[in-house]
């Protein structure tokens, strides 16, 4: 033991030594702290991240070996603050690879999860550290902790607890092994995805096939084909170019190929991930099983507010109940339309709906994208979002230059408190590229803490996948998009007015199905008239953006509200029951989800694809058993914001209770109680049918 002391001990030494120039692991000369991305090389990564674990090693052996009696800090803050330096190489590396990876960095990403995951199973499998951890948890009421000590104290507890603490040697090992394929197997998926996401295009050469998109989209076409060294116009399967086209072309062949290529990503081909997608959910019953749970489900909820999947199971039946027939109500009045308009078939297919649904829309409401856009500029709409946090919470927002980005596209922002009180570093990346992840999120470089008594604020990022500016136009969002970033900016004010000592409790760091609460609730003023007044201008004239299209806006708003909340819980129910099974299916993964979605699917089903081996949220996410969070997350906002509409949509007294009760608190206490002392009283999903006009 003595003489593999030593060598650990010159290991590490040589580690320091090699890496004094690494700037993952030097202090940052810029403000804040902020990140050294103008120094980052993908070699950095590797020796970053072995220097990191033997540093987080060595402190985990520090506690261990501490000859004083376990106690709270000597144990569980002192556990509670290791694995810094680590933390911070992580947050890096693991932010960029969904906003900026190559494929250097995929593999560098395959060569550190096994270490991740070792290092993973030496703390939460670590037999002497959890005999300390239980050590202060059995005398826990004796220590005359204060309330977020004794969260920290009970959190850790439990979460050694489900992650193999009281397992038996074997089985320790038996689920370490699962934990390195799991970890794998969704680095895999995620990787399959992105490659079969940016393997396709639609190569249009006659300017005839062009016919219904509307001009910011061919601009868009022709740009990216201009970017891939190519004639013409291009359209991709990164949802800008994607969604646009499905709503508004009219070469229904073509639609049919774009949808197919969207929905057979990584069904089959050089990128499939049907057989991993049965690995993940495989591996996941297994661990669950060894853990002492019937299902992954159960261990998944146990730490969420539904707690169990009855509990979810009821709550989707009970909002899927009038959600069906509504929605059934819908489709038919969008086929009605379609039939007298020029459709001869007898069916909507899938890639028909986007398109016809969008013309019924238009016809019904006198309101399109092409009329909207020109008032959603996205300077104007950066300005309006910082504007309202500003009006509800007395921040500020001014961009600065004196920090390194990691792409020219991404901005920073300064936010202060109207004090003056710095509160964090706001990076902001809104358009798709090459290396970057579909879809939009908020995530963080460092989370807000108090360390050694002093504080440090958070670094938070919102990734977007927005219209990119054209040689002919600026950015435009659409109103979705606009309201997408709203949604994203919820989650980012989370972050930023995070309070708290401990970074495991602070922020976003809340049960999955609290964390939609802050974003979206953000969305409900997208669709409030005194809010749009306030920056939607015509970025051509300057001219406000008239009181009958906002009428439109606001009448529009629960357009096909029911067909989309089924299409929503349809996910909920495919999630669960991916993780409610106790062994794997004989049908296949299409199979499977096939019959699984049978009764919620409202268009025909299309023969071969299916949505599970793309499904990153539960696949790859951390959405497992958790996808019905939206929706519930959705019955608490309708319920928080009817606050709002009764008090005025800009008051301080309201915003400052929201803050206070709910932003700032993190998970330092039950969420269900913080949910209460804003509220006074617990949600009720009617709030929400009745907000949808369900």
């Amino acid at each position: 033991m003595k003489v593999k002391s030593t060598v650990a001990a010159l290991s590490l030494l040589c580690l320091m030594s090699c890496n004094m120039e690494n700037p993952l692991l030097t202090e940052s000369p810029y403000p804040y702290g902020a990140p050294q991305f103008d120094k980052i090389r993908n070699e950095h990564y590797v020796p970053a991240f072995k220097s990191a674990i033997e540093e987080a090693k060595a402190e985990i052996d520090a506690i261990v070996a501490n000859p004083d009696a376990p106690d709270f800090r000597n144990t569980i803050e002192a556990l509670e603050y290791s694995g810094r330096t680590l933390d911070r190489v992580s947050s890096i590396f693991y932010n960029l690879m969904e906003a900026d990876t190559n494929d250097e960095m995929q593999a560098i990403a395959e060569e550190i999860s096994p270490m991740m995951t070792e290092y993973s199973m030496y703390v939460s499998l670590n037999k002497p550290l959890f005999e300390r951890i239980r050590a202060v948890y059995e005398k826990k009421d004796s220590l005359g902790l204060e309330k977020d000590q004794m969260r920290l104290l009970e959190e850790t507890y439990k979460s050694f607890s489900r992650n193999g603490a009281n397992l038996s040697d074997a089985d320790k090992e038996t689920y370490s092994k699962y934990a390195e394929e799991l970890s794998l197997a969704q680095l895999q998926f995620s990787k399959n995805i992105l490659a079969a996401t940016n393997a396709f295009t639609l190569h249009i050469t006659d300017s005839t096939d062009l016919a219904g998109l509307p001009g910011y989209v061919v601009d868009m076409a022709a740009m990216a084909a201009k970017e891939k060294g190519m004639d013409g116009w291009v359209i991709t399967l990164d949802y800008p170019s994607f969604g646009p086209f499905m709503k508004f072309s009219e070469k229904r062949e073509l639609r049919k190929e774009v949808y197919m290529a969207y929905m057979m990503r990584s069904v089959g081909g050089e990128y499939d991930n049907t057989e991993i997608v049965r690995k993940i959910a495989d591996l996941r019953i297994r661990m669950s099983e060894l853990l002492g749970y019937g299902t992954y489900a159960d261990y998944a909820l146990e730490n969420k507010m539904a707690k169990t999947p009855a509990t979810v199971n009821a709550f989707l039946d009970e909002l899927l109940a009038p959600s069906l027939p509504a929605a059934e109500k819908e489709l038919d009045a969008v086929l009605t339309y379609a039939r007298e308009h020029g459709f001869e078939d007898d069916k909507l297919q899938s890639w028909d709906f986007s398109f016809w649904s969008e013309k019924y829309r238009e016809a019904k409401y006198a309101i399109n994208e092409e009329q909207l856009k020109p008032y959603f500029r996205l300077e104007h709409c950066i300005d309006a979002v910082f504007d309202l946090a500003n009006r509800l919470y007395g921040l500020t927002f001014t961009e600065i230059s004196n920090v390194p980005v990691y792409h020219k596209d991404v901005k920073v922002y300064d936010v202060k408190d109207e004090n003056g009180r710095h509160m964090a570093l706001f990076y902001a990346d809104f358009f798709p590229r090459a290396g970057k992840s579909s879809g939009a999120w908020m995530t963080s470089f460092r989370e807000q803490c108090i360390y050694n008594g002093v504080e440090e604020r958070p670094l938070i990022s919102i990734v977007t996948n927005f219209t990119k500016p054209t040689e002919n136009a600026p950015s435009l969002l659409t109103h979705g998009e606009f309201t997408t970033f709203l949604h994203e900016f919820g989650h980012s004010l989370h972050g930023i007015l995070a309070e708290g000592r401990y970074p495991s409790l602070t922020g976003t760091s809340v049960p999955r199905d609290f964390v939609e609460l802050p974003s979206q609730i953000m969305e409900n003023w997208a669709f409030e008239p005194e809010y749009l007044d306030t920056f939607a201008k015509d970025y051509r004239t300057g001219e406000v953006i008239p009181d009958s299209l906002i009428t439109k806006i606001v009448a529009s708003k629960n357009y096909l509200a029911a067909y989309n909340q089924v299409g929503q819980i349809r996910y909920g129910i495919m999630d669960m029951a991916w993780h409610t099974l106790k062994a794997l299916p004989r049908e296949s993964t299409v199979d499977f989800e096939k019959s699984t979605v049978a009764s919620l699917t409202l268009l025909p089903a299309i023969k071969g694809t299916a949505f599970s081996p793309s499904f990153s949220h539960i696949f790859a996410g951390g959405y497992a058993a958790g996808y019905y969070s939206y929706k519930w997350s959705e019955v608490l906002e309708a319920d928080a914001f009817s606050l709002f509409k009764e008090k005025g949509i800009f008051n301080r007294e309201v915003a400052a209770s929201f803050r206070d009760n709910i932003l700032s608190k993190g998970n330092s206490e039950d969420v269900a109680v913080l949910y209460r002392n804003f509220r006074g009283h617990d949600p009720q999903p009617a709030a929400l049918l009745e907000k949808l006009g369900i």
